[in-house]
Formats: C-alpha cells, structure tokens, sequence
C-alpha cells in the first residue's frame, strides 16, 4: 500500500504581516530585506526595533536551536540571521532566499508574466552585487577571522581594502555600467537593471552603494568624477526618490551604519 503524498502547504496571503527576525543596533543583512519589504508597502515587524535588547533575544533561539522553526515541520533548522518568518508555518534564512521570495510575491521581478526565467536574471544580478559589494566590503576589515576584532588583523585588513578599492570595486562597477547598457536592462529612459521597471535587485545594488560609499567615499568619489559609475549612480539616485524608500530612508526605522557590514576605518578610506 503506498502513501498519499501529503498535500501541498497553502501560501500565506500577501495580508499577512511578516515578521523581520534580525540583530538591533546595525544595517547589517537585514537591510536588505527591509528595503524590498517598505517598497512593497508590505506590513511587517522588526525584531530590530524592539527595546531593550529584545531584538537580540529574539534572533537567540531561533540560531540556538530553542524554537522550532515554526509549526511546518518541512522547515528547516535555521543557521544564522535575518530571518523572515510569514504566517504560522513559513519561515526561512538566506537573505538570497528572502528577497527572492519576496521579490516573486510582490512584483519585484520584471517581466514575470511573460517569462518565468526572468526570477532568474533579476536573482543572478542581486547575487553578484551581494558577493561583490556586500561580502567582499565586509572582509576588507575581517579578511582573517570573522571572529578577531578588527584590531587583530589591521596590517591584513589595510592590503584587503587596497586590492579591494584599486581592483574589485572598478570591475563590479564595471559590470553594472555594462548591464545598465545592455538591452536587458529594457528602456534606455529608465534607469533599472532589468525589464525596464524596479525589480528587488535594483534595491539590492543601491543599499550596497550606499555601504560601500560610506566605508569607502574617496574611492567612489574619484570614481564618479572619473565617470565610471555614472549608471550606477543614477541608479541609485533614483532609488532613492521612490517615495516609500525615501520616506522611509529619512525615518527612524532607518539604522545608521556602526560595527557591521560596512563600516569607516580612516586608514581604509583609500582612492584607489
């Protein structure tokens, strides 16, 4: 006798609030999320907001293995924040992962309804700005161990950001001047990565730009006035005038940088 095949668990509705499971006190990863997520117009909860120290005990037990990761026992244990919790059964890690989610549910993938692998464009361009202008930022002051403080690995730490400035910042840039050339990118009055309208990587590049800006501002400065990022930036510019992004980018909701991901180091700010 076989068994049924379980029947499939329904998706929480769009009405549902999510629920933001992320450390307090930084940007960080999390940011990411938060920018898809108020562009959406979506209701959600940040464990981040919460006060005193809640944010942190809230992110504890789901990394400690204490909570189980809701009631769909098809999740999976959780290993490290943010975490985007939906509804009473879903929740998932990977921040990847959550805009993808996000991004299908709330028309954050242009081009969808004609092409279902235009998810995976729109996924492949918000990837590589993660590896490039997200990851790599943060190892020019971790190069050694995640777990040392910066101070432990400062003479490592000044030869990262130095081959990071001279060598990995151009050529990522490099490649979204190209993309936002491309006819990929769709209308040539539009200023989006792909198809023509905004998807969730667009929101990816430009709160990458913004860190590395912050951490690195004589580098991109000198790469402005050498005209090497002018798409980019006019990206960026125009992220920034969406009116629930700019809203929220001048709220409180919006975490200034510290010990995070991107982070201002004197002896860091380096041309290039």
């Amino acid at each position: 006798m076989t068994e049924e095949t379980p029947s499939k668990r329904p998706r929480s509705s769009k009405d549902v609030p999510y629920e933001l499971i992320y450390w307090p006190g930084l940007p960080g990863r999390g940011e990411f999320i938060r920018l898809v997520l108020e562009e959406a117009g979506a209701a959600y909860t940040d464990t981040a907001q919460l006060p005193d120290g809640g944010g942190a005990a809230s992110v504890l037990p789901y990394i400690q293995g204490a909570l189980p990761p809701a009631s769909d026992p098809s999740n999976t244990p959780l290993f490290a924040p943010p975490i985007l919790k939906h509804g009473d059964d879903l929740v998932l890690n990977q921040t990847p992962n959550i805009l993808l989610y996000l991004g299908l549910r709330h028309g954050l993938v242009p081009g969808l309804h004609n092409d279902p692998d235009a998810q995976f464009r729109v996924n492949a361009l918000a990837l590589t700005a993660l590896d490039g202008l997200c990851n790599e930022p943060h190892d020019c002051h971790h190069p050694i161990a995640t777990g040392l403080y910066y101070e432990d690995q400062k003479a490592e730490s000044q030869r990262r950001a130095e081959d990071f400035v001279k060598e990995r910042l151009p050529k990522f840039l490099g490649y979204f001047e190209r993309v936002l050339g491309s006819a990929a990118s769709g209308k040539e009055d539009t200023p989006w990565l792909y198809g023509g309208e905004l998807s969730y990587a667009d929101l990816v590049l430009f709160q990458c730009i913004d860190g590395v800006k912050f951490m690195f501002p004589k580098a991109m400065a000198k790469l402005d006035r050498e005209g090497k990022c002018t798409r980019v930036l006019a990206l960026y510019e125009a992220v920034k005038e969406r009116p629930r992004i700019k809203a929220y980018l001048g709220s409180e909701r919006r975490q200034k940088y510290s010990n995070g991901i991107y982070r201002y180091y004197e002896e860091l700010d380096l041309e290039g």
